[in-house]
């Protein structure tokens, strides 16, 4: 069916009707903050602990706006006998976002979840230069990056969660089976200090044959029968 002509212009025109009849709101900020999303791009937040000083971020950057500076420390042998070991040490980790372009390269590239998006994005300055925030800075950021969402109902769980789980099962599993150990271990010791307190007093059972059938022993006798077991007695 060939459409009616000017339908695509009454539809335009509907739209600006409609929108010409609502009310005008107006967003009284700063007095008012914006609800802004959960994913807004506002400022990089630096989680300081799991940096590496890869350089993977400052070399992805396409700005080359993140410096880094480090250096290589001396880490002594963990066990005895074993070799020591080289690891950077962060010194500066710096973003100047007078030349960022917020397309979030760095934090996609972060093998070990370093950087973070916070929605804060009041940090304009009347001098170019405050604008680079060094790692200080940069760490102040993080605590204001949100909670990452909850994941949906229906998802797999994640591999780091299902190993975590995993491998605290199989802890929690050794650990039964130590204190089981354990447990056993101070049974048998008490036993074994009941029969010797058993046997330093007399009084402990006689040990059965184990050469004999059961019930062919000779019946113990009685220390109160003052005449004990005959002669003539089967």
């Amino acid at each position: 069916m060939a459409p009616v002509p000017g339908s695509g212009l009454a539809k335009g025109l509907a739209v600006t009707l409609r929108t010409m009849t609502k009310k005008t709101v107006t967003a009284q900020y700063p007095d008012v903050q914006p609800e802004l999303p959960p994913r807004s791009r506002g400022v990089i937040g630096l989680f300081e602990e799991n940096c590496t000083v890869c350089m993977l971020c400052a070399r992805e950057c396409p700005d080359w706006c993140i410096y880094i500076d480090s250096h290589k420390e001396t880490v002594p042998p963990a066990a005895p006998g074993g070799r020591e070991r080289s690891r950077n040490v962060l010194d500066r980790f710096a973003i100047d976002f007078s030349l960022c372009m917020y397309c979030g390269i760095c934090i996609e590239v972060c093998p070990f979840d370093a950087l973070f998006w916070s929605p804060e994005f009041e940090y304009a300055e009347t001098d170019i230069h405050e604008l680079t925030h060094e790692r200080d800075k940069l760490r102040e950021w993080m605590w204001t990056v949100p909670a990452p969402p909850a994941l949906d109902a229906a998802a797999e769980e994640p591999k780091e969660l299902a190993a975590a789980r995993k491998t605290a099962d199989k802890l929690a599993a050794e650990a039964d089976k130590l204190a089981e150990a354990e447990r056993l271990a101070e049974a048998e010791k008490l036993a074994e200090a009941e029969r010797l307190a058993a046997q330093a007093a007399g009084t402990e059972p006689p040990v059965p044959d184990p050469t004999k059938p059961a019930g062919t022993e000779p019946p113990a006798s009685d220390p109160s029968d003052p005449a004990g077991p005959q002669d003539g007695d089967a």
